[in-house]
């Protein structure tokens, strides 16, 4: 078979080299073989050796590296990882590595020696089908690590393969082994999916085959609940349309994902007619509670329900310069934008026409007018602080100041002339002391 990795990185043929001098077998393994095949960027560069993993790290005593995985030593090179892995499987050897591989397109194994590519489970001949196929057994490959159940679903949405029957029948029995695998690489899987192409057919899949009852039960309370004249799709529907509608960015594409996640609690019948008073509020703390099971940061956190907090802004024309500012300063002016941005996708995902795009637009370009123009959209713009309040009013430190400085920054915002230090100190030498 002739070459299909061109361009291998010089650090991955330093690997293959030491080890083959230290009289070891070394191949390429896994996704750089699949994505050759495929013609994609290889950005994951994994080597398979008949070495143990305490011999891997004396052969590379030169070279940064940790071992957090077992078998697995990974090594740094200018900033980029790549991993080197003893043969599985108990004869330890490479056909027996690539038989507890988790997909036949994974399972592939390359020697730029000889330019020659081990395929033993017909990985090639699946890429051209555009299949998804467990190695051998499904369950046996599945039960090793039921993540692969969640790498499935996502690489069959990256790729737009389909999932063969009997891989994807045995996702069904035995989802349950999910829910006790560590929610950091749940995490990781499902941000990789929801930066794909069209996550909503990631989701789909999950919802068929119980998946995402497994680590994400929240989402389903929406799955076939209708909403009300405003939204043509159910609250399920119309969430991963938001997701499939919004740029792949991790922040707009988890908003998305969670801005409505606690509309079914919220779901009341008012004369004839769904009402979700308050979802986007609840929909917030009920993100909290989510992205902290599944440990994402705390800065992602605070971004993510942030957005969440504040997307039904409900906005017309007769706002005032204002009522514009005093939603920069609630949403922060980092992440206004975004806000704006997310609402287009969540207001297309309505499956309606109408839905006031031209006023998005609007608000869009009122607010960036707002920012150019420097207006206050945050306290710590204001032209005094906590300091000047003390010393023109005499006050010690303590709630006083901070409610003097919350009324100054109210009256900035509705007269934006009136930030300079000259103008509030006036205002402050006629505040009136309780």
């Amino acid at each position: 078979m002739p070459i299909i990795i061109p361009n291998i990185p010089e650090f991955v043929i330093f690997i293959l080299n030491r080890l083959k001098a230290a009289g070891h077998q070394a191949y390429i393994v896994g996704g750089a073989v699949r994505d050759a095949f495929l013609k994609r960027t290889i950005t994951d560069w994994d080597v398979a050796t008949s070495a143990p993993r305490d011999k891997i790290r004396t052969i590379f005593w030169d070279t940064k590296q940790f071992a957090l995985k077992h078998d697995t030593v990974t090594l740094v090179h200018t900033g980029h990882h790549f991993e080197v892995t003893t043969f599985r499987g108990e004869e330890k050897g490479l056909l027996s590595d690539l038989s507890h591989r988790d997909f036949t397109i994974n399972a592939m194994a390359f020697g730029p020696d000889n330019d020659e590519v081990i395929d033993p489970y017909g990985g090639e001949s699946d890429i051209d089908k555009r299949v998804i196929r467990a190695v051998g057994d499904p369950e046996a490959r599945f039960r090793e690590d039921p993540l692969r159940l969640l790498r499935g679903v996502r690489l069959a949405t990256e790729l737009w393969f389909r999932i063969e029957g009997k891989t994807i029948s045995s996702f069904s029995s035995i989802a349950s082994l999910l829910s006790p695998v560590a929610p950091e690489r749940i995490r990781e899987e499902l941000m990789k999916i929801l930066v794909a192409p069209r996550p909503s057919r990631a989701f789909n899949i999950m919802v068929r085959t119980g998946l995402l009852k497994a680590f994400l039960p929240e989402l389903l309370e929406g799955y076939l609940k209708r909403q009300n004249h405003y939204h043509h799709y159910t609250i399920f529907k119309h969430i991963v349309e938001t997701v499939d509608h919004v740029r792949p960015e991790p922040i707009l594409r988890l908003t998305a994902l969670l801005h409505d996640i606690a509309k079914p609690r919220t779901r009341i019948k008012r004369e004839g007619k769904w009402s979700f008073y308050g979802h986007e509020k609840e929909s917030a703390l009920l993100a909290e509670e989510i992205l902290n099971r599944l440990r994402f940061s705390n800065e992602v956190i605070k971004k993510v329900t942030n957005l969440i907090q504040h997307h039904m802004i409900g906005y017309d024309s007769g706002w005032s310069d204002a009522a514009v500012r005093r939603l920069i300063r609630r949403v922060g002016a980092e992440q206004i934008n975004d806000l704006l941005v997310f609402r287009r996708a969540d207001l297309l995902a309505h499956g309606l026409t109408d839905q006031n795009f031209e006023l998005t637009s609007e608000l869009e370009m009122r607010v960036n007018e707002q920012i150019r123009h420097k207006a206050l959209t945050r306290r710590q713009d204001l032209a005094v602080d906590g300091y000047v309040v003390m010393e023109i009013t005499g006050l010690s430190p303590g709630p006083e100041v901070g409610r003097i400085l919350g009324d100054l920054t109210e009256k900035v915002l509705d007269h934006p002339e009136l930030n300079n230090r000259e103008d509030l100190a006036a205002l402050l030498r006629r505040t009136k002391m309780p």
